[in-house]
């Protein structure tokens, strides 16, 4: 070995040194936290909040109910009130669904408890929306709808709770006469294959843009009497209530659901 090659290896070494010095230390390169796929959906957003975004389901569009049908009879269509770009419950006609079924999803629908309103606490302006229809009549899990502006009745039965399970955090009730609006997400539950639940369902309720559910975990379908309990299911439609108190009839309007 020469003299030359004897300077030669030392020197190697250092380059070989220098260059593992120059390896990027994982816990201070950003890239190493850095995630390009999948890359999320294009979806284009309406002008207003209130506007349906372009991958939603439209499920009134202002003009007709051919979305919904009869909950008495399937077979029939929804035969509630079209007005001028809303429709209203017909008393005695019964709850109405959608055709569609659905699993997660957001809601958006816009109610109105009529300027004439008459009566006092659940016989007030009552309906109420059923995220998952599990059967005919009230079968499901609700959200309950009525006039809460100025009208007392039990906590876990006023606007904005899940029916007889949660206390609405706020009551954010505009008078009678105005339009309000809900901002629903929706996580269905799951079920093993013998019927027990493998998740359980939950829910996030704004009204009129103020929150009043946070996630909050159900403990079954909601009940008038009796404690709430699940029951195997798969996709559902999302119901409307008649709920057939003598007051005068609610209206909604501006109603789809983007599934998730």
């Amino acid at each position: 070995m020469n003299k030359y090659t004897l300077l030669f290896i030392p020197a190697l070494f250092a380059v070989q040194a220098m260059a593992q010095d120059k390896k990027p230390d994982p816990a201070k390169d950003p890239k190493t936290t850095e995630v390009w796929e999948p890359v999320p959906k294009i979806v284009t957003p309406g002008k207003l909040p209130q506007d349906a975004p372009s991958d939603a389901t439209i499920l009134f569009n202002g003009r007709n109910l051919d979305a919904w049908h009869s909950v008495k009879d399937p077979s029939k269509p929804a035969a509630w009130t079209i007005d001028d770009g809303f429709f209203t419950v017909k008393k005695g006609t019964g709850n109405i669904e959608t055709n569609k079924k659905f699993t997660d999803y957001q809601l958006h629908m816009e109610w109105k408890i009529p300027e004439n309103i008459t009566g006092e606490g659940q016989s007030r302006g009552n309906s109420g929306v059923f995220l998952a229809s599990t059967g005919g009549g009230d079968d499901g899990y609700e959200i309950q709808i009525m006039d809460a502006y100025n009208n007392k009745t039990y906590v876990n039965g006023q606007t904005g709770s899940v029916y007889k399970q949660a206390i609405p955090l706020a009551n954010a009730n505009k008078k009678p006469g105005e339009w309000q609006y809900y901002d629903i997400i929706w996580n269905a539950p799951r079920f093993n294959e013998d019927g027990t639940v493998q998740k359980p369902a939950s829910v996030t309720v704004f009204l009129n843009g103020v929150l009043l559910q946070n996630g909050f975990v159900l403990k079954g379908e909601t009940r008038y009497i009796g404690a709430p309990e699940y029951k195997k299911h798969g996709p559902a439609s999302i119901k409307l209530q008649d709920h057939g108190d003598p007051s005068p009839a609610i209206s909604y309007r501006n109603i789809w659901v983007r599934e998730l």
